[in-house]
């Protein structure tokens, strides 16, 4: 049996289950799985997922005792929501004297649109909840059950503060055979109706995904896997199977999620666009810093108190197919061959197409008849597709995943040829063009929305259909572009690599030392509980003082990994060629300041010239660039210093002194960050001096005196 230590993930898909083990030490993907998705067996997904395990197991000579972690990402949270395939909720309100009447409409939900046309439906009581009594919670239970109820959510106004009702209501739920969340356990932000809204989402999920967790729990541990099973979330991260249990909302979009998780961590990724294609649409999200991008959830155009990775969806993929009118090929998609039922022509054997002529059809019955497919004499149909059009450019590599037959496609679409007067070329051209455009338009939203840095990005193309949309979209925008390794795999590899993460926000006016001190206490219990491994946890503190919310976010490692893999440290001159070829300078223009641990500090002289050269600027950048040639921090107005841990009263208190604004608003602080052995702090989300000096203190608090610590502070 073998020895080394592996990870497995597996993405539970509509149509397919994948899996993968990737080495712990070196990400290398040692073994790859897939089989149909099995809905309709008697374990439902859990079948095809124990499969995958035992296949993959078995094949490459691993002992189960050698997994050291296992995750897996789904689709069944976004999919019920989407199909409005989720139980019927009852909501038990609750509220106290004069805030009563406003509890009790804040807490009624009504019916939830979900996607168009499909609904959650609530059920509402509400009780006066000055003083509680076990038979009127009953009395509400029973009501609700009566009207159709699955599942039970108590909300309470205030119970972020004293969440002692809601707790009693589960309580007696449970004993009362339904299941039941709290909002108390979904966020601990005031706002009663989001509140209640989110966790009614999040109640309407729970009978169906506790099944399958059941399920996925009981076929893990019959294959003889000790390490307990993660589930992937929405925003990147995993939580374990007992958190799936109470909070199944978190794993909606988590399909989406894994997939930059894989491409963060595998491919090493400074500032990218993140496109994953697939058959019928392109997912695409943002990579900045060599950190994955989140945003506020909605559901039904309503705010959620939950937070997903911003990702943008597109009707544009390998099976989009070629929308014709009047003769002329006008649009590409959204229906892909998938939908219309047909086989891609690039997948066909040449001899096969005969004589073809065109067709054009409505793939759905709401669709106009007009997108194109081929019609043979043998009786073969097939539809013309993007990946066609790629494959007969020449845009996809042999090897490839979505490599086919340009024969076949090439006869396929003479036919459209015959019928448009364009030659082949001509209307492959075209329809990329327009595609692409389309793709475009929404990478330029998301370079501007993030403001990245263009000499840095890379496309960065994953799922089966990469080589049919990144190539192009790269020429076409003047980027560089990459095709992730093991592509049509990246968000199996994302799910087996992804770190636990958690999210704690509580609203909280001008937060003092001691606020801070109690959410960093609170989310590292959490994130803990949650699967990490203490040593390996960050968090970050963020104080929005407009909306007086103080958030704190921690990420962490399953277990302690190892950061001395020789094969993926950086040499000196390759960190300098990384950096000079971003910003774009001779490698003499950038200047070492200091090394801690993983991390090098480095300043970047640029000489900018104007009105033909007679003007010149200088201006000095501040990169932070990692063992790995990630750069973790861009900053074009900053200053690096480096000190020792017993300076925080001193220098470090000048530093930060020396680059504060002041105006007629008060003083404005530079957002501060520090750098010592494996670990990057950032304080950039503190208001003010004492916050600043408290939340370093706290982040050094275990360090030796005479670590050294880079610091940058930034007035950008």
């Amino acid at each position: 049996m073998s020895s080394r230590k592996v990870r497995i993930g597996i993405d539970v898909g509509g149509t397919f289950t994948d899996a993968v083990v990737v080495d712990n030490e070196t990400y290398e993907v040692i073994a790859k799985e897939k089989c149909p998705t099995t809905h309709h067996a008697k374990q439902g997904v859990a079948e095809g997922i124990v499969r995958n395990i035992e296949n993959v197991l078995k094949k490459n000579n691993i002992s189960p005792e050698d997994v050291i972690f296992i995750a897996h990402g789904t689709t069944q949270a976004t999919n019920a929501l989407l199909e409005g395939d989720v139980a019927k909720v009852g909501i038990v309100g609750m509220g106290k004297g004069l805030e009563a009447d406003r509890a009790k409409k804040e807490t009624t939900a009504g019916n939830i649109e979900l996607a168009p046309g499909k609904f959650l439906y609530t059920e509402h009581e509400f009780l006066e909840s000055s003083s509680l009594r076990e038979d009127l919670i009953k009395s509400a239970i029973e009501k609700l059950k009566q009207k159709g109820a699955e599942v039970i959510v108590a909300s309470e106004s205030y119970s972020v503060d004293n969440p002692e009702n809601e707790k009693k209501v589960i309580e007696i739920a449970n004993k009362m055979g339904l299941p039941a969340t709290g909002g108390y356990e979904i966020s601990q932000l005031y706002g009663l109706s989001a509140r209640t809204r989110t966790a009614a989402v999040n109640a309407a999920l729970i009978p169906k995904m506790m099944e399958t967790a059941n399920m996925t729990e009981g076929a893990v541990k019959e294959s003889g896997i000790r390490k307990p099973l993660m589930i992937m979330r929405c925003d990147g991260g995993v939580m374990s199977i007992d958190e799936v249990r109470k909070r199944p909302i978190l794993t909606m979009l988590s399909g989406l999620a894994a997939g930059v998780a894989g491409a963060l961590m595998y491919e090493k990724i400074t500032d990218g666009i993140f496109l994953e294609a697939g058959g019928t649409s392109t997912d695409i999200s943002v990579i900045k810093d060599g950190k994955v991008m989140i945003k506020n959830a909605q559901i039904g155009g309503q705010k959620l108190y939950l937070t997903s990775l911003d990702v943008r969806t597109l009707g544009v993929a390998g099976g989009s197919m070629i929308v014709v009118e009047d003769g002329k090929l006008v649009d590409v998609g959204p229906r892909s061959a998938h939908i219309a039922n047909k086989s891609y022509e690039v997948f066909a054997e040449p001899k096969k197409i005969v004589s073809p002529k065109i067709k054009l059809v409505a793939p759905r019955e709401e669709d106009k008849p007009n997108y194109a497919v081929i019609e043979c004499e043998n009786g073969e149909s097939y539809a013309l597709t993007l990946a066609g059009a790629a494959n007969i450019l020449g845009y996809v590599g042999e090897g490839d995943y979505a490599h086919g037959n340009k024969e076949a496609a090439k006869k396929a679409w003479q036919a459209l040829a015959d019928l448009t007067g364009e030659s082949v070329e001509e209307l492959c051209k075209t329809a990329m063009e327009i595609s692409m455009k389309k793709v475009k338009q929404i990478v330029d939203e998301l370079i501007v929305d993030y403001n990245l840095n263009k000499n840095l990005i890379y496309l960065i193309g994953g799922g089966g259909s990469a080589s049919v949309v990144v190539p192009f979209l790269g020429e076409m925008m003047g980027i560089r572009h990459k095709i992730a390794e093991n592509a049509p795999y990246i968000s199996t590899i994302g799910v087996s690599l992804a770190l636990v993460r958690e999210q704690i926000e509580r609203n909280v006016s001008n937060p003092t030392d001691e606020d801070i001190r109690k959410i960093r206490h609170d989310v590292m219990e959490v994130i803990t509980r949650a699967g990490a491994d203490a040593a390996t946890v960050d968090i970050a503190i963020e104080i929005d003082s407009q909306k007086n919310i103080l958030r704190a976010i921690a990420t962490g490692a399953t277990e302690l990994r190892t950061k001395d893999r020789n094969t993926q440290m950086k040499s000196e001159e390759d960190l300098l060629k990384i950096i000079s070829e971003a910003d774009k300078v001779e490698k003499q223009n950038v200047q070492k300041v200091g090394q801690e641990g993983r991390w090098h500090a480095y300043y970047v002289n640029v000489e900018k010239k104007a009105l033909f050269g007679l003007i010149k600027t200088k201006k000095r950048f501040t990169r932070i660039i990692d063992e790995e040639g990630v750069i973790r921090l861009q900053k074009n107005d900053a200053k690096i210093m480096v000190m020792k841990k017993k300076q925080l009263s001193t220098r470090f208190e000048e530093f930060v002194d020396s680059l504060t604004q002041f105006s007629d608003a008060g003083a404005i602080l530079p957002k501060t960050y520090l750098f010592f052995g494996q670990k990057m702090s950032d304080l950039s989300g503190v208001v003010n001096k004492e916050q600043l000096l408290g939340l370093a203190d706290m982040e050094l608090e275990f360090v030796e005196d005479n670590q050294e610590i880079i610091v940058v502070s930034a007035r950008d």
